[in-house]
């Protein structure tokens, strides 16, 4: 079974087939109705006269749907045809099933669809091999005059539901089984020669602790309403066609800005005003995350202001106020990542409300006065003032910079978490050149740079908007020293760059990798470091064509095929590419740019979250990463950082033909 159409809106989604049906899958290919991390639709299959029908043509990339018939010869065509229209809203799936007689006889046309909703957490579905207990869990289903009520209950204090009715009622309904929920709805429609028969169908979830969602419409009105909000994000000025003339990078842009609208989820912020951020990406991460939320938003600052504010007011309404070891709380620290799950609920996992990011809350600082400078609005800063001290106050404190100096984390693994909690957060992420894993409390580069932009751009923000030039000067200070240290403790001069990391034992973790273009963003290095580091990381080791490794090859940890050390990850190269404007190396920034351009071409021109990194040399076309979220939002996101970084060096135009992408 594979996954042909993911339908999204606003914290809702569907992976269906490409011909709209739902099996019940678990691991890395995983199919269903997914609401606030759980499968409100586990089956969804229909058949027509007792045999899956077949396709014509597969549901298509706008979601019309696809068409059906049930089997037949060049002699003996099918009598009828199935004409499957489907779309997801918030909290629902509808399809509208249209039946057509190609005969001129009169036909009966028995439909039955095979519904069930397994209610299964998201962290049960992925292929980790983690078992979670659940005792005093039941899930029931009965039969409604309108089709089916399915029902989950665990102990006294959670509660889920998912109902589907139809238009007109199923003439039977029936157990598909001894055993379980899943029920068989069967309709028999009398068609008339060359006539028509419809039946509407809705899946309306209703998760734990949620009121009553709306009924959504059919799926022509639904698509219509996210079309016009899909069109009113993604269309707004400033329009990336107005911006430059490289038809190749407008079309990459286009489909990040549309990937971007529809991630939107909707959350509260501190005064419990409705908002909409850019959740991380599908399937596993459909909510709110601090850092790919950060970022996201700082990529489309230039374009899409208003995703910033409402992320940061997110953020805030969320941010740590108390010490809680089991999730990682801490006063003034930014949350990682918001989760509504079962299994968050009842603690089995430490992600309901988990704060495992070492590097949330520098970036909050940064986006904070990103934001005040691209809007020329300082109210918002101004009225996150609080969190921004106490996020200050967090990374002196238990972050670290005021006792080790540094911004570091220890391992959560013990606790269920995360091993690693800077953006490369996966257990093997950080090692030496030998291949020897880092341990100890981990200092990691890039975090030591959003550590000093976020101090500089907070000066700025307490001497221009909050009317404090003594602690100005302070923060100002402190950046300087961090500055300094930084360059003498993780500079490596014999290979003219600087370590991934410091290690418990403050030992360099000589590894060279793509962390330490981020540095060139935020400017804690010197002009020739600057200049050593960004003409390294276009070097063919690191350079696949495509985009920057994660890791150099040629190093023992390097892998291809790993997570973090040895892929591509298109956010990754975003802030190096800006990096590398930022620093005056246009000729690098565009090669880079030139190579993600390229990927995105041969993706759809929806870049992933992450790509193989094998090189063109290799092979002609970017590999996919078997395991990649897409649409994922800071991928969606680095074509418009892409955009920036060329504006920002003058050069944001049709590039020569022999730099062109293949198409």
């Amino acid at each position: 079974m594979s996954i042909g159409r993911l339908l999204v809106n606003s914290g809702t989604f569907a992976a269906l087939t490409a011909h709209g049906d739902v099996h019940g899958t678990r691991g890395t290919v995983t199919d269903g109705l997914f609401v606030r991390d759980a499968r409100h639709l586990s089956r969804w299959l229909l058949t027509a006269g007792g045999a899956a029908p077949v396709p014509l043509t597969l549901l298509t990339s706008s979601g019309d749907g696809c068409v059906l018939t049930p089997a037949g010869t060049r002699d003996h065509p099918p009598a009828y045809t199935v004409f499957r229209r489907q779309a997801v809203a918030e909290g629902a799936l509808t399809e509208h099933i249209r039946l057509v007689s190609n005969s001129g006889e009169p036909t009966v046309v028995e439909l039955e669809l095979h519904v069930d909703a397994d209610f299964a957490d998201q962290f049960e579905l992925r292929a980790d091999h983690r078992a979670y207990e659940k005792p005093g869990a039941r899930r029931t289903a009965h039969d409604t005059a309108t089709g089916v009520a399915f029902h989950y209950r665990r102990g006294e204090t959670w509660s889920s539901r998912t109902t589907v009715t139809a238009a007109p009622p199923p003439h039977r309904t029936r157990p598909a089984g001894t055993e379980g929920t899943s029920r068989v709805l069967t309709w028999r429609f009398a068609l008339p020669a060359h006539g028509t028969a419809d039946l509407r169908l809705t899946a309306l979830a209703f998760p734990h602790g949620t009121g009553e969602p709306s009924p959504p419409g059919s799926p022509d009105t639904v698509r219509e309403r996210l079309e016009a909000d899909t069109g009113e994000f993604a269309g707004t000025r400033p329009r990336p066609r107005d911006l430059t003339s490289w038809a190749e990078l407008v079309r990459a842009c286009e489909q990040g800005l549309t990937d971007l609208a529809r991630l939107r989820v909707p959350v509260s912020g501190p005064g419990g005003e409705a908002l909409r951020v850019p959740a991380a990406g599908i399937p596993w991460f459909l909510g709110l995350f601090g850092r790919d939320s950060l970022l996201t938003s700082l990529f489309a600052l230039p374009y899409r202001p208003a995703l910033a504010a409402d992320t940061l007011l997110a953020l805030a309404a969320v941010q740590g106020t108390r010490d809680d070891p089991a999730r990682l709380e801490q006063p003034g620290r930014i949350v990682h990542e918001v989760r509504h799950g079962e299994l968050a609920h009842f603690r089995q996992v430490p992600y309901g409300r988990y704060y495992g990011s070492v590097d949330a809350t520098p970036l909050f600082l940064v986006l904070l006065e990103a934001h005040a400078t691209a809007t020329g609005d300082p109210r918002l800063a101004g009225r996150l003032e609080p969190q921004a001290r106490a996020a200050v106050e967090w990374m002196f404190r238990d972050g670290g910079l005021g006792g080790h100096g540094y911004l570091r984390y220890t391992s959560d693994a013990e606790g269920g978490g995360l091993v690693n909690q800077n953006w490369k957060d996966s257990a093997d992420a950080i090692r030496f050149s030998d291949g020897t894993r880092a341990e100890g409390a981990l200092a990691v580069c890039e975090v030591q740079g959003y550590a000093y932009d976020a101090l500089v751009r907070t000066a700025r923000l307490a001497r221009a908007v909050w009317g404090d030039p003594r602690w100005a000067g302070q923060l100002e200070e402190a950046a300087t020293d961090l500055r300094d240290r930084f360059r003498r403790d993780f500079w490596m001069p014999e290979h003219a760059f600087p370590a991934l990391a410091l290690d418990g034992e403050d030992r360099r973790v000589d590894t060279l990798a793509s962390d330490a273009g981020h540095l060139l963003w935020s400017g804690i290095l010197a002009p020739e470091e600057e200049r050593a580091v960004g003409r390294r990381l276009l070097r063919p080791d690191f350079f696949s064509g495509f985009g920057i490794r994660t890791l150099a090859s040629g190093q023992v940890p390097y892998h291809p095929l790993s997570y973090h050390r040895g892929s591509i990850w298109p956010h990754d190269n975003a802030v190096i590419v800006l990096g590398l404007a930022r620093r005056g190396l246009t000729e690098q920034a565009r090669a880079v740019t030139h190579g993600l351009v390229r990927a995105a071409a041969g993706h759809g021109w929806r870049l992933p979250e992450v790509m193989a990194g094998y090189g063109r040399d290799e092979h002609p076309d970017p590999v996919p990463y078997p395991h990649s979220s897409s649409p994922q939002a800071w991928a969606a996101a680095t074509p418009l950082a892409l955009l920036t970084a060329l504006r920002e060096t003058g050069t944001a135009s049709e590039p020569p033909v022999s730099a062109a992408p293949h198409r």
